[in-house]
Formats: structure tokens, sequence, C-alpha cells
């Protein structure tokens, strides 16, 4: 069967990376036999007509399109669109968001067949076998869908064993395009949280039992990834730190091999210790994202965290001494949050910023699956918004009887104005002439970012990057300042911002300009 798998929009802003779960699924249905292609509305810009030529040029048996929270409004609306191009399609959709909200999408939602929950290597690929030999849904487990006025949800898929998975299929992925943004591209070592915090939903999705991949392919995959020339490599593993034996087997494999990458992983604050942080610094980890969660004790009880604000600090420190940056992520608005609690965090946050620890805060999404959402009767939560556009965790969607939506908003932007502070900063230091390279290259790659992707969402390049050769108007003007010139109308930017970000990403290799049967042709380099 012919699949097409959709990546939907993705705002730039909560800086996207390659599609790992999706590369996940298309590698094991190519593993299968299945002709599988991937449509990526993150860094290509989707549109009806897009899809419709898509499809007309794929001719797919089965579309699917993954979904978390945020995503779900424009995956149902692409999928809504198939079914108006093509409705003898059978289309599919998984995801936590999916997987826990799987009868409310089928009763609502038309243009939706059949939802995939969990895990759904394994299930997609049955699924695509039993619509290739008209086998009865019902013996396809891990799946729901929609027989008449009834709902059937068929029996669980037991979790797959990892280093049996195919490997991700990212040849279908347009890398490029992610590289060329300064996103970073994300792998994982293992699969599962033995962990229970009340506001997650990775340990239903993936299971309390940690899967672990082979150090040694983990390692194979690491090496592929820095062929491609990524600044950096996020192992996304809901935990990496969560067993030592495979932390420091997967960092001695990186050493023993001589590889040069830098990436950065996911810990608890108590499943570290020097000696792990020596290896994986040794190794090239140069960060490590904590969750936190709150700077009051009570709260970290409530929410039965199971960490200590003195480990906290003594977690921090240690990175620090180890040569890692750690950071410390806080969630606003957790149940019994009240201006008491919030002032406690705000301060523990102001003191590990003394200790050079970087910190940030989010608000409380009370995500379907999770357990704060299934029990929020039982809880001091309010759910203010079920708009699931508005569940990017930047904005509250929840209140408690303490602290008011608007309060805990007010700390988000003022964290969101320290950081445009400091753009500014760098921007004047730019402008006196005081910087040098290193000291305003965040700026001048966030530039870069904004252009590039500007460029990219309105096909720039495709529609105005090619010309006959000999339309110049100027015999000594290059092909690299002609196509300034075509794009400068096109972009509301500076006709010198613009200008750096092409010749960076030409220089990078980003962007191609071939010469051929007297036409100029640019490109971006999409696929590596």
């Amino acid at each position: 069967m012919r699949v097409l798998l959709i990546n939907p929009f993705y705002p730039i802003s909560e800086t996207p990376s390659p599609p790992l779960g999706l590369a996940f699924l298309a590698g094991a249905l190519e593993r299968a036999g299945n002709p599988v292609r991937l449509l990526d509305c993150v860094v290509f810009p989707y549109d009806k007509g897009y899809l419709a030529s898509v499809l007309k040029d794929f001719k797919p048996d089965l579309v699917g399109a993954t979904a978390v929270t945020m995503t779900v409004d424009h995956a149902l609306g692409v999928l809504d669109a198939v079914k108006a191009l093509n409705p003898s399609l059978t289309t599919v959709i998984g995801g936590p968001h999916a997987t826990f909200c799987a009868t409310e999408i089928l009763q609502s939602c038309d243009q939706v067949d059949v939802v995939v929950c969990g895990e759904g290597e394994n299930t997609l690929v049955a699924l695509a076998h039993a619509l290739g030999t008209d086998a009865p849904w019902e013996k396809t487990a891990g799946i729901v869908f929609r027989d008449g006025n009834r709902i059937v949800k068929t029996a669980a898929v037991p979790l797959a064993e990892l280093d049996e998975l195919a490997p991700p299929a990212r040849h279908l992925i347009p890398l490029g395009r992610y590289r060329a943004l300064g996103m970073p591209v994300s792998m994982t070592t293992s699969r599962g949280c033995p962990f229970k915090c009340i506001f997650c939903v990775g340990r239903k999705m993936v299971g309390a039992r940690v899967r672990y991949r082979d150090p040694v392919r983990v390692v194979d995959e690491m090496q592929a990834l820095c062929a491609m020339e990524f600044h950096q490599i996020n192992l996304a593993d809901d935990l990496f730190t969560a067993n030592p034996d495979h932390c420091l087997a997967v960092c001695n494999e990186i050493l023993n091999r001589g590889l040069k990458v830098k990436w950065t992983s996911f810990a608890r604050v108590d499943t570290v210790s020097r000696r792990i942080l020596e290896k994986m610094h040794q190794a090239g980890c140069t960060t490590i994202s904590f969750g936190v969660e709150s700077g009051s004790p009570d709260m970290l009880r409530r929410i039965k965290k199971g960490i200590t604000l003195e480990q906290v600090v003594h977690a921090m420190q240690l990175c620090r001494d180890c040569g890692i940056d750690p950071h410390a992520s806080f969630i606003l608005g957790l149940p019994g949050e009240t201006e008491t609690t919030l002032a406690q965090t705000l301060a523990f946050g102001e003191r590990l910023k003394d200790m050079g620890v970087s910190h940030g805060f989010h608000i409380l999404a009370p995500f379907p699956g999770t357990d704060v959402r299934e029990r929020v009767d039982e809880y001091d939560l309010q759910i203010e918004s079920d708009d699931w556009r508005r569940y990017h965790a930047n904005r509250a969607v929840i209140r408690t009887a303490g602290v008011r939506s608007e309060t805990m908003d007010a700390v988000v932007i003022d964290g969101e104005r320290q950081f445009d502070r400091w753009l500014g900063e760098l921007a004047r230091i730019r402008e006196d002439g005081r910087a040098t390279d290193e000291t305003i290259w965040p700026l001048v790659r966030l530039e870069h970012t904004v252009v590039i992707y500007d460029m990219m969402m309105k096909r720039l390049i495709e529609e105005k990057g090619n010309w006959p050769a000999e339309t110049s108007d100027d015999a000594d003007e290059t092909p690299t300042m002609k196509l300034i010139q075509r794009l400068s109308g096109e972009l509301d930017h500076p006709p010198a911002r613009i200008r750096a970000a092409i010749e960076f990403a030409f220089g990078q290799r980003y962007l191609t300009r071939n010469a051929e049967n007297g036409w100029i042709h640019w490109s971006w380099v999409d696929y590596l």
C-alpha cells in the first residue's frame, strides 16, 4: 500500500526538529514493502493546491497524520482536505492527542477513518496490510475506528523491543531545510519512563518500563547524523540518565570511536552523579535539561515529583563543575499554586541564575491523557479553554484558586521581554562597533533563521530563483546580487539582512545555484 504521512504545521518559535516519530513510522512501512512519502507542513508552505498535486503525483492508498495537542486542528484540517479531494482514501491520525481523544475525534470528525493509539510502528504496518488484503479491521490491534454508528477499539499492541524496529527513514524528511533554519536533529536511545508526573503523557504513551537500544546502534546513528552537519543532536529520551550503565555505555562508545559530536539530553536531578556527568561531558554533551517544576517544597510533594530543592542545587553545581550547561524548567499553575508558591518558584529561579544556571517558565497545559486532566475535579484547577491551538504552554489555559491566569502569563511575558532586551543589547553592541563575531552570533543566526524561514514559507526561491542567464541588466551583476534584488521586494526585512541571509545560506551549502541550458537555477538543499 502507498502511504502518505503528514507532519502538521508547527510554529518556528517552538524550535521544531525533523519529525522523528514519522521517520520511525516511515521506516517500518518501507521495511514491510510499502512505498512512503512524507509531506512536512512545518518547513513547506501548505495549501490545498499543493496537497492536490501530491495526491495526484503519489497516488496514496492511506494518508496518515501525527499530532500533538497544539497541532491537532491543523492535522484534522489537512485530512479534511484529503477527503474533499479523494473521499475514497483511508485516513488515519495518531500521536498522543489522538491516542487519548480517539472516541471524540471519530465522533466529531468525519474526515478521520482510523485512530492509531500509542506507539504506531507495528500498528500502522498491520493496518496497511489489512487494507491491502481486505482483512477485517477488528483483527488489527492498536486502533480505534468507526463501524456504522459504533466506535470499535481493538486490543492494545505490545510494546516493541527497540532494536527490532526499522531505523528511522530520515531520507524522506527535508532535513536540509531544518539544518538551514538552525534547528537541531533528534534521536533516541531509549523509550519509557518509570516516573508518574501528573502533567505528562509520556509514561502512558511509551510505558513505565524503560526499553534500551544497543549502544553500538545508537552511536552508529549518531555518527550518521554527524555527517549531515547539524550543529546539535538532541537525545530525546524521556530520561537519558535513567540507567547509569546504559548512559555510560553510550558515552564510552562515542569516546572509543573518537567521534566529535555536540549533543544534549534530559535528566532528573536525582539520576546524575559526578561520574556520569564527567563521562557525558567527555563524550560531547553540552547541555542537560532538568524538569524542576517548582521552587516550593510543598508543591514538589503535592505533584509527587520525588525531588528536593537541595538535590536541584547539587545537580546544577555538579553540571557546572563538569563543564555541562544545566537548564532548569519550571511549570506554573500546578494544582495548589498560590501567590506564595509562585513567589518561591521565582525566587528559586533567581537563585539558580546567580549560580550561572539558565531557567525558563512554562504554564501547565492539561493535555488529554494526563492525570491532571483526567482527575481535574480532584485538583485545585479550573480549565479555561479547550482551544487546542492554545495548548503551547506559553500562555495560561488554566487557573487555580490562588493564582489568576493573568498573573502566570505575566511571568512568561517578562521572560520573553528579557530575551528581547538581550537581543537588543547585542544589536547595540553591533551598531557601536564593539562586537566580535562570537559575541553577536546568536543575534545574527536568529536573523538568518527568520529571513530563511520567510523565504521558504513564501516559496520565493522556487518562484523567483530561476531566470534566463542573458536577461541580466548589468553584465557585471552576479547571480547572488540578482537573487537578492529579486527577493528584496517580497520580504519585509532590510536589504542588508536579506543579503546576509542569502550569502550565509549559499556559503553553508543550504542554498545552491546551477547554470544549465542558458538558465540560472537556485534551490534549497532539501534532502541530505
